[in-house]
C-alpha cells in the first residue's frame, strides 16, 4: 500500500518502486519529495528521457551526470569529470537520488551513474552512499538499443545487485476506474491473454466513442504520427502561421539540439490545431506532454494562445533548448515555440500520460510492452477506439514474466519488515536519517516549510505572480542561496537569473547574504578587470556583456559558475 511504501522510503534505504500502470508510482514519489523538501532536503530527480523527467519536474540522466551522448564510461572519462569544479559542487550537494522510468534505463547507463557517484563521493559503496530510489514498471517499454545485447535491463547490472534494494510492489489501482480494463492489463502482465479479452478488444475495433472532443491517437511509428498530424492540420480552414527557430552557436551543435529534442526548425499552426507542449514551464502552467488547442494568436506578439485540456489559457512564448560544454558553458541555443501537433503521438512518448480516451493502432507493434503501455494510458475500456492489433501487441518480455513473482516476494518481505517496527521506533529511524543528510526535524520548522511549499504550489497553479516575484517573496525567509533554491524547488542557476532580474528592477535590493565570500568576490572582480583590459572580442557577447567562460578559465576553474554569476550581480 502507498503508506507502507512511503514509510520504507523515509527510512533512508535504497528502494525499488514498481507496480502495474495506474498504481500511483508518481503520486508516491511526489509525496516523498514533499516530505523531503519540508525538511529542507532537495532531492535530485532524473529520468532517461526529457518527457519522462517532466512528470516529476526532473532532468535527464545524461544532463545531470554530464554523460553527453554516452551510455558507457571509462576511468579516463571519470577523471576528466572529477576536474570539473561545477560537477564537484553539484554532486557534493546530492543527498537523495530518484531515478524514474527505470525500465528505460540500460544496464550500461545505470552502472555509469554508480561509478560517477562513487568517484565524486569518494565512497566505494553503491551510488557513493546516496539514498537511491528507482521507480518504474519493467512490463513497460525497455531501453531503446540499436544493437542486440544479452542484458538490456538495469536490474541485470552488478550495480543494481549491490544496492540492496527494498522492493515496493504497489497493488492498488488509481488510474483505471474500470474492472474490465484492469482485468485485460493484468492478463497481459501474466502472459496469458484469454479469448474473452480478445473478444473485448475486438469489440472496440473502429468503435465510435461517445465523446465531444477528438481523442488522442497513439501509434507505434513516427511516420504514421507525422502523416496524421499534417493531414488534420490541412483540414482546418483557417489562416496558417509559420514559426521559425532562432539560434546561437555552431551549426553542428545546433543540429545536435534538433536531434536530441522534440523542437522543430519550423512549426506551422492554425487556430483550432491540437497541440502538445514539449518543454517544462511550471510557472506558466505547462509541462512536457500537456495537451491543448490553439484558440487564438496574440495580437502583439503573434504567438499562439493555447487552451489546455484542463481548461487554462496559456500565452505561448519562445523557449530555449541549449547545449553546455564540459565547463557548464552554453555553446549552442535554439529558441522556438514549445509546441508540436498532437492529434497523434507515438506510444513511446505517451508513457506516463493519463488519457480520458484514445484511438490506438497496434497493427505495427514491433516491441514487447508497446500494447500494454498504450492500453494502460486510458482510464476506462469505453475510452478505447482500437484501429488494429498484431501478434506482438499483447506480449511482454518473457524474462520479466519469469522474475515478476520474485519481485512480489521481495516486496512482501519489505512490507512485513517495516510493519514489524513499532511506530515510536519507526519515527526515531525517520528522524535519524533526516539528521544524517543535514535535514531538519523540528516540528514547527517543518510546518513552516510545508506552508511555504503548499503556498508556492498554489501560486504556480493559479499563475497570478511572475516567477521572479515569487522568488523575491522568499528572500527574507531564506538564509542562503541553497535554501532559497530549496524553498522555491528550483536550481540555483534559475534562482540567480531571478535575482539578476530583481536587481535590474531594484538596484538597492540587498542580496549580501547570498553572495560568495569576499575572497571569491575579489578574485572574480580582478579577473573581470583583466579581461576588460585585454578587450578580446571573443570574451564578450553580442550585447557587450562579459562571457562566463573566460572568467572561469582565468580563475583556473577554481570558482564555480554560480559564484561567478552571483559576483557579477554587484560588479
Amino acid at each position: 500500500m502507498q503508506n507502507t511504501a512511503l514509510n520504507i522510503l523515509k527510512t533512508g534505504n535504497n528502494v525499488f518502486i514498481t507496480g502495474s500502470a495506474g498504481t500511483g508510482k508518481t503520486y508516491l514519489l511526489n509525496q516523498f519529495i514533499f516530505y523531503l523538501k519540508s525538511r529542507k532536503i532537495l532531492p535530485t530527480i532524473v529520468a532517461p528521457t526529457g518527457i519522462a523527467a517532466s512528470h516529476l519536474q526532473g532532468q535527464t540522466i545524461h544532463s545531470f551526470f554530464s554523460l553527453g551522448i554516452r551510455d558507457t564510461i571509462d576511468d579516463y572519462y571519470i577523471s576528466s569529470l572529477l576536474e570539473k569544479k561545477y560537477l564537484q559542487t553539484r554532486f557534493s550537494k546530492l543527498k537523495v537520488l530518484i531515478i524514474d522510468e527505470i525500465s528505460m534505463v540500460s544496464p550500461e547507463m545505470f552502472s555509469a551513474m554508480d561509478k560517477i557517484l562513487r568517484a565524486f563521493k569518494e565512497n566505494d559503496i553503491p551510488f557513493g552512499g546516496v539514498q537511491t530510489i528507482l521507480s518504474g514498471d519493467f512490463f513497460q517499454l525497455p531501453p531503446i538499443s540499436k544493437i542486440p545485447r544479452d542484458k538490456r535491463f538495469a536490474w541485470q547490472s552488478q550495480s543494481w545487485k549491490e544496492l540492496s534494494l527494498k522492493t515496493c510492489y504497489l497493488q492498488e489501482k488509481f488510474r483505471q476506474d474500470d474492472n474490465v480494463l484492469i482485468s485485460i492489463l493484468d492478463e497481459i502482465r501474466s502472459g496469458n491473454v484469454s479469448s474473452n479479452t480478445l473478444d473485448i478488444l475486438n469489440s472496440r475495433d473502429h468503435k465510435e466513442l461517445d465523446i465531444d472532443f477528438t481523442p488522442t491517437k497513439l501509434y507505434t511509428h513516427n511516420i504514421d504520427v507525422d502523416r496524421i498530424n499534417n493531414d488534420e492540420l490541412n483540414k482546418i480552414n483557417n489562416p496558417t502561421l509559420l514559426f521559425k527557430y532562432k539560434s546561437e552557436g555552431t551549426s553542428k551543435n545546433i543540429q545536435k539540439i534538433f536531434k536530441s529534442a522534440l523542437v522543430s526548425e519550423e512549426m506551422t499552426l492554425k487556430k483550432d490545431a491540437v497541440v502538445m507542449f514539449i518543454k517544462n514551464n511550471h510557472e506558466l502552467g505547462f509541462v512536457n506532454g500537456t495537451t491543448g488547442v490553439v484558440v487564438d494568436f496574440d495580437k502583439e506578439t503573434g504567438f499562439p494562445i493555447v487552451k489546455t485540456s484542463y481548461g487554462s489559457l496559456i500565452k505561448v512564448g519562445l523557449e530555449d533548448w541549449t547545449i553546455e560544454n564540459d565547463s557548464g558553458n552554453i555553446v549552442a541555443k535554439v529558441s522556438q515555440i514549445p509546441l508540436k501537433l498532437a492529434w497523434a503521438i507515438t506510444i513511446h512518448k505517451s508513457q506516463g500520460m493519463t488519457l480520458d480516451s484514445a484511438e490506438i493502432d497496434l497493427s505495427k507493434t514491433f516491441e514487447v510492452g508497446q500494447g500494454y503501455v498504450a492500453l494502460s494510458r486510458i482510464k476506462n475500456i469505453d475510452g478505447l477506439r482500437l484501429m488494429g492489433l498484431n501478434d506482438t501487441a499483447l506480449t511482454v518480455d518473457p524474462l520479466i514474466l519469469h522474475i515478476d513473482d520474485r519481485i512480489k516476494a521481495a516486496s512482501k518481505k519489505a512490507s512485513d519488515e517495516i510493519l514489524a517496527i513499532t511506530p515510536k521506533n519507526l519515527q526515531n529511524i525517520f528522524e535519524s536519517y533526516i539528521l544524517s543528510i543535514d535535514g531538519i526535524i523540528d516540528i514547527n520548522k517543518i510546518k513552516e516549510q510545508e506552508t511555504i511549499l503548499k503556498s508556492e504550489k498554489k501560486v504556480i497553479t493559479k499563475n497570478t505572480t511572475p516567477t521572479h516575484i515569487q522568488t523575491k517573496e522568499l528572500i527574507e525567509s531564506s538564509a542562503s542561496l541553497l535554501e532559497l533554491a530549496t524553498n522555491r524547488g528550483m536550481s540555483q542557476g534559475t534562482i540567480i537569473n531571478h535575482l539578476r532580474t530583481l536587481k535590474e528592477v531594484d538596484a538597492d535590493l540587498n542580496l549580501d547574504k547570498f553572495m560568495p565570500d569576499n575572497n571569491i568576490f575579489t578574485l572574480v572582480k580582478d579577473a573581470v578587470t583583466i579581461i576588460k583590459t585585454k578587450d578580446n572580442k571573443d570574451n564578450f557577447s553580442e550585447d557587450g556583456n562579459i562571457r562566463l567562460k573566460p572568467i572561469f578559465e582565468a580563475l583556473d576553474s577554481k570558482v564555480s559558475y554560480d559564484d561567478i554569476r552571483m559576483s557579477l550581480l554587484t560588479i
